[in-house]
């Protein structure tokens, strides 16, 4: 037998070269395929590391915290983690936002931080700050790498290391990690004579254990089926396989028999059930309060989050029905504080035993309310000529093409979906970061989704697709493509839905904060497209057929408290109708 090769993709030109060679292809051998780069002079060794290493996309991308939302965007389309690099200094202090979303959506990143070695911190050197467990509790496993060695031995710690920080990033408790890695120089490949004794003794045997998949959480619920009324109330997801989740789902679903409320942030929303029915206008249903006591349930099964509306989750806390909270991973979710069991299992390794007596007068109610509620939507909905933003979110669900994913921004734009996007059975994949529920990042997360993607939308409102706008300097690295749909209502429109917007003067400067943004000539400096839209005719030819590749944007310019009084009239009438 030949004697084992080194491995071909290992630079050994100096002890950073080697060491962050390692790093990479311990990263690469546990699943990760992309890395996103902040530039920097501290990161160097890292940054030379992934661009070399041919089965790992590296993106560069200039503005830390729009590379981070980047880097969570892939997470979240292709649900593995995702490296993320920075220089030292306030660089990483810009990860923090996106950290935190990670953090309280479960999504997995590497956060790789470099930093000055321990004889250049605290003494006035620059660029060097406190790196130290920088994003607190937020991170599910911090770890300060050694500062590199050229040794067998150091070099199977560093290997160890991160691959166990692999580990604590995925399930059952997904999340981000951060490994902070301090480097002295040569910080670019020049020879030390320090790494080349290695050549021969880091061979294939030194990573073959890492290969293979990641082992699997296997972990399997019985839930003894209750009697009485009962729900199911399908909350915001984002699994892997929604083909997988929804087959899982459909069978308890129809062995209960229970009426299926789906938050629009649901693969239920988008997909086919059998076998039990499903209602998306609960949210206007439940604003009827007769009705709302009338359907009071014994038993509430929520799955895998809270719902998004406001009004379904006062219904649910203040009914005080027993409530099974079944969502992975071992934190504490139960946000309403009622009579609440949290099961930490996923939704697909759940099974039911027994079977429940029929409640047909009871599911009944629910359709009949269902029914009357969206006929009310689509009849006013329908010949409106004017640009009304829920009509935007509307249409997409009826003439965007099947199985689009679609990244929804928070505040006004997720409500519009919550309310008005009705049940499909078109596939569309929803995505959002509704983990913190901020408006930080959502242009370049987007970006992140569609990257080697499908054809992508995000619909999004202007304050939020402003904050980001640094996102658009990833328009030349996007392999694919991004239609944005802007709700352009010069300010925040969330904010005109609640009691704040009774106090003005302060009101409209201090919280619906208008402006007047060019977003033509904004996108003009991006050399990004942008449409005006004139009619709902243009609107849907331009959501109908997808671009394959570029980024554009689609300028919905409305009247921000016509549209609110509007909406408030719609949810009101549509609950008066599901009566």
């Amino acid at each position: 037998m030949p004697p084992p090769q080194p491995n071909p993709e290992l630079d050994l030109s100096n002890t950073n070269t080697v060491w962050c060679g390692v790093l990479v292809e311990t990263l690469v051998r546990r699943g990760v395929r992309h890395v996103v780069i902040a530039p920097g002079s501290r990161s160097a060794p890292l940054t030379f590391a992934f661009a070399r290493h041919p089965r790992i996309e590296a993106v560069p991308v200039v503005d830390e915290r729009s590379a981070a939302f980047f880097a969570l965007g892939l997470a979240r389309q292709h649900h593995r983690p995702v490296a993320l690099v920075c220089t030292s200094g306030t660089a990483a202090a810009n990860f923090l936002p996106a950290v935190i979303e990670a953090h309280e959506s479960g999504v997995p990143l590497v956060v790789l931080t470099a930093d000055r070695p321990p004889e250049l911190r605290a003494c006035g050197a620059g660029q060097a700050i406190d790196q130290q467990k920088l994003y607190g509790n937020f991170v599910q496993f911090y770890h300060e790498c050694a500062v590199p060695e050229a040794s067998l031995a150091m070099l199977r710690y560093l290997r160890q290391t991160v691959s166990h920080a692999i580990d604590r990033a995925r399930p059952p408790t997904a999340g981000p990690v951060h490994l902070n890695c301090p480097f002295r120089e040569p910080l670019v490949p020049t020879d030390d004579g320090l790494a080349s004794a290695l050549a021969g003794q880091i061979d294939e045997a030194f990573f073959a254990h890492l290969d293979g998949p990641p082992p699997v959480a296997a972990a399997t619920a019985r839930l003894r089926l209750p009697t009485g009324l009962g729900v199911i109330v399908a909350g915001p997801a984002q699994p892997k396989n929604s083909a997988h989740y929804m087959t899982r789902l459909t069978a308890f679903a129809a062995r209960l028999g229970w009426p299926v409320l789906a938050d629009a942030l649901s693969p239920v929303r988008h997909h086919a059930l059998t076998g039990a029915i499903r209602v998306a206008a609960y949210d206007s249903i439940l604003r009827n309060e007769a009705l709302a006591t009338e359907l009071q349930p014994d038993f509430v099964l929520v799955l895998d989050a809270w719902p998004t509306s406001k009004v379904l989750r006062g219904w649910l806390e203040t009914g005080g029905a027993e409530t099974l909270l079944v969502t992975p991973g071992s934190a504490n979710h139960d946000a309403l504080h009622g009579r609440t069991r949290q099961l930490a299992v996923a939704v697909e390794n759940l099974e039911l035993e027994g079977a429940p007596p029929p409640i047909e007068g009871y599911v009944a109610l629910w359709q009949k309310a269902e029914l009357e509620a969206r006929t009310l939507f689509e009849k006013r909905l329908l010949p409106m000529t004017e640009l009304f933003e829920p009509k935007a979110a509307w249409l997409m669900s009826r003439y965007l093409p099947a199985g689009t994913p679609v990244f929804v921004a928070n505040s006004m734009p997720v409500r519009d979906v919550e309310y008005f996007w009705p049940t499909t059975k078109q596939r569309h994949r929803l995505h959002f970061n509704r983990g913190a529920n901020g408006i930080d990042g959502t242009l370049s997360t987007a970006l992140g989704v569609a990257h080697g993607g499908s054809p992508t939308v995000l619909l999004t409102g202007d304050l939020a697709l402003l904050h980001d706008t640094n996102g658009f300097l990833l328009r030349a690295k996007l392999r694919g493509s991004l239609t944005i749909v802007l709700i352009n209502n010069r300010g925040g429109g969330i904010f005109e839905h609640l009691p704040v917007a009774q106090h003005e003067p302060v009101f409209e400067t201090y919280f619906a904060t208008p402006q007047d943004v060019d977003f033509a000539k904004l996108c003009g400096a991006h050399k990004v497209e942008h449409v005006p839209v004139r009619d709902w005719e243009q609107f849907t030819k331009l959501i109908t057929t997808l671009p394959e590749s570029g980024v554009r944007v689609l300028e919905l310019r409305t009247d921000r408290k016509r549209d609110a009084a509007v909406r408030k009239n719609l949810l009101t009438k549509a609950a008066g109708a599901a009566g």
